[in-house]
């Protein structure tokens, strides 16, 4: 049998087959029919069919009183025919513009080939029967955003990871570090997670329920662009410009647009409580005495962060340089959705780059320079413009990305997506606007790939300065710091703070130490601030944040100066560069934009296929004998052998299923290759997208399909080199 899509109506396949055809080119028209923020051309053509359709549905209007008004006044019948006439054209010009409207917001191309809806549909639906991943526990009707990665799912994420280590691991020589999950409440306090990690949410006052306040606003907004074609375009504008400023809207606007707009509870039409913030960790306490609070880590980075010190040293106490881990992270999600674009346990790679903040060049950026790729600075996206190509070398010397390493890892990210098989024109880098960047933060871009789902940040590159090593430095008495060396020693004014141990010791006995410890980690401000008040006051308020409390400093507790010294080194807290990876976001976009459909040989079926390149490929080859034959199954178990050997993942076929269908099968997971033993002697080895093939000798099979797996060489190469065989009969 065929290899169908399940679950869509055979009008829908042929919409689909149209759409895959034009997916499947070089550069995917698929970006023409979905936006996450349309262009000005599309904004105009949509806000000027809403004025069209206002004004004809006026004329109706008028058109009908008219017709009324014939009527009352016994008017002559072909005067009143002759206005009902006039009526229905205007009707029927209303519902031609409806229509015209209604592919313009829903992203249904000029010929109404298929919408994003049903290719999201016909995508998921082949990812979960094929086994790429499915909902977790499904047994037990599952759990919203929890997935399981089946077999070619997990070869899929395992071939992204390794091709991750490569590209960054061991290309720059990072220092990989593998920490635990579960992190003590200490650690996510110092770093901010534990009061700030939170998104808004509200219940429904009836029955508890909860929901995420920002989701519902935007699922209002959408819903009212996409299907209530009688807003007007000035409602349509205010709707958009809602969607465009969500992500920074504070709880109590939230709340007063939720009851402005009416919005209830999606499921009950309850009314909604206000917004407030919800705490995004999942608690456990470590040991069974529940008296040590902890979380399941949000992200991997503040593991790498608290081993500052060691991999300093481990580094040779010199600076550049970077760590890296891959590993699990976990976030309660109010309302997960979107299949694995938001989930409550996901991988997460993600690498800190530390760094002299007085230098932030860096030594191979003009490996990155001359690329060329669609970016949106802020100036940009304030203006209402679109993103743009603009060379990474300009952008960095204009000053639009703050340096040269925030600069190279941006380059780096874009190589790296696209030799996965992201679309380069459908991958942007989205710099923060000034009121999404945290207050600490020098600059930081988001790495977005477009999908049915709209824009989606799949990395963030940010310059983190060096909040997080001051955070954890002045949290746990440890100084984080790195130093420089002078070549002569330099006479500086230095800041001295001197506590006078006995008369702490005296005042706050066992706990002198940590008093001790906090007067010593004042930065100059602070310091200055308390001699001030000391000089003025006598004593002066001092929260020691070991203690979690405020304490009383006099005058004689305490020396402030400052007084020039003569430097050997300079001492310094590192800048932080950071590009972390969302691994499961990467691989949707990946798996959306290798889909594509075409139709079997007789032209009465349409056929998955996933364009993935090999090197990210779940299965790189497959050996087919081309019909039961002992001889031809003994040649395809040699073949195999091989294979292992050169380390090539494969799956061999001996069944008497048509070679055809199992071309097929093995399209829909994505296999670039397929060796079809046909004489003890030679095989053919097709390609997947073109479906040319090749013939070669038996031992030549696994070296030639190794060579362009390994990326050596290209189908173009090997093509050019060995004869052509036609497929006759035999093809799909």
């Amino acid at each position: 049998m065929r290899i169908l899509i399940s679950l869509v109506s055979s009008s829908t396949l042929i919409d689909l087959l149209s759409f895959s055809r034009r997916l499947h080119t070089k550069i995917s028209p698929f970006s023409t029919l979905i936006h996450h923020k349309p262009s000005p051309a599309m904004a105009a053509s949509e806000d000027s069919l809403r004025r069209a359709l206002a004004e004809k549905q006026s004329s109706i209007e008028s058109q009908g009183n008219t017709v009324r008004a014939l009527k009352a006044s016994n008017a002559e019948k072909a005067t009143v025919d002759e206005a009902i006439e006039k009526l229905n054209a205007l009707k029927l010009d209303k519902s031609v513009m409806e229509k015209q409207l209604q592919a313009a917001v829903n992203g249904n191309g000029p010929d109404g080939s298929v919408n994003k809806e049903a290719f999201r549909q016909a995508v998921v639906n082949t990812l979960e029967r094929r086994l790429f991943y499915i909902p977790s526990f499904k047994i037990y009707r599952g759990v919203a955003g929890l997935y399981d990665y089946g077999p070619p799912g997990c070869a899929v994420k395992s071939n992204v990871l390794s091709f991750w280590r490569q590209h960054f691991v061991l290309e720059e020589n990072m220092l990989e570090v593998d920490c635990p999950c579960v992190t003590p409440e200490v650690v996510l306090k110092a770093s901010g997670h534990v009061d700030k990690f939170t998104d808004l949410m509200v219940k429904d006052e009836k029955t508890g329920t909860c929901y995420r306040a920002d989701h519902l606003l935007k699922d209002f907004c959408n819903e009212k662009i996409q299907k209530d074609l009688s807003i007007s375009a000035e409602k349509a504008a205010e709707l958009k410009h809602v969607l465009a400023i969500l992500d920074d809207l504070p709880a109590e606007e939230l709340g007063a647009k939720i009851k402005e707009y009416g919005i209830t509870a999606p499921d009950t039409k309850n009314p909604l409580s206000d917004p407030y913030p919800f705490n995004l960790m999942f608690q456990t306490s470590i040991g069974p005495s529940g008296l040590s609070p902890g979380y399941m880590r949000p992200e991997t980075a503040q593991g790498i962060f608290v081993n500052f010190k060691d991999l300093y040293y481990y580094n040779g106490n010199k600076l550049p340089f970077a760590a890296a881990q891959i590993g699990q992270a976990f976030r309660n999600e109010i309302s997960p959705r979107q299949g694995l674009l938001r989930v409550r346990e996901f991988t997460l790679a993600e690498i800190e780059h530390f760094v002299d903040p007085e230098c932030k060049s860096h030594p191979k950026y003009s490996e990155v320079a001359d690329l060329e790729f669609l970016m949106f600075p802020r100036e940009l996206q304030i203006s209402a413009q679109s993103a743009k190509k603009i060379q990474l070398g300009e952008a960095v010397s204009k000053g639009i990305v703050n340096n040269e390493t925030l600069g190279y890892f941006i380059g780096r990210v874009y190589l790296f997506l696209t030799r996965l098989g992201i679309d380069k024109d459908r991958l942007r880098f989205r710099q923060h606007l000034a009121n999404e960047m945290a207050h600490y933060a020098a600059d930081c871009w988001d790495a977005e790939i477009e999908s049915s789902y709209g824009w989606i940040e799949c990395v963030g590159i940010a310059d983190r300065s060096a909040y997080d090593l001051h955070a954890h430095s002045e949290k746990s008495g440890v100084p984080l710091v790195a130093h420089e060396k002078f070549s002569e020693p330099k006479e500086v004014e230095k800041l001295v703070i001197a506590p006078v141990k006995k008369e702490l010791g005296l005042a706050f006995k066992g706990n002198q130490k940590k008093v001790v410890e906090a007067l010593e980690a004042m930065n100059e401000k602070e310091a200055l601030d308390m001699k001030a008040s000391l000089e003025t006051k006598g004593e002066v308020e001092f929260y020691v944040c070991t203690l979690g409390e405020n304490v009383t400093i006099k005058k004689n507790m305490v020396s402030i100066s400052k007084e020039k010294k003569k430097e050997h080194q300079r001492t310094f807290t590192p800048s932080v560069i950071e590009p972390s990876f969302g691994i499961g976001r990467i691989i949707y976009c990946l798996y959306e934009h290798s889909f594509y459909m075409r139709p079997s040989k007789a032209g009465d079926e349409q056929l998955n296929v996933f364009r993935f390149p090999p090197l990210v490929a779940p299965i790189k080859c497959t050996v087919f004998p081309l019909v039961q034959n002992q001889q031809y199954e003994d040649v395809a178990k040699i073949i195999s052998k091989s294979l292992t050997g050169a380390g090539i993942s494969h799956k061999i076929d001996i069944t008497g299923t048509s070679i055809g269908k199992r071309y097929a099968r093995t399209d829909e997971l994505g296999v670039p290759f397929a060796i079809t033993v046909d004489s003890i002697s030679s095989v053919t080895i097709r390609e997947r997208d073109s479906k040319d093939q090749i013939r070669v000798d038996v031992e030549e099979a696994a070296p030639v399909v190794k060579s362009v797996t390994d990326g050596h060489k290209t189908w173009a190469d090997v093509w050019a080199n060995f004869p052509h065989h036609s497929s006759g009969s035999v093809e799909d």
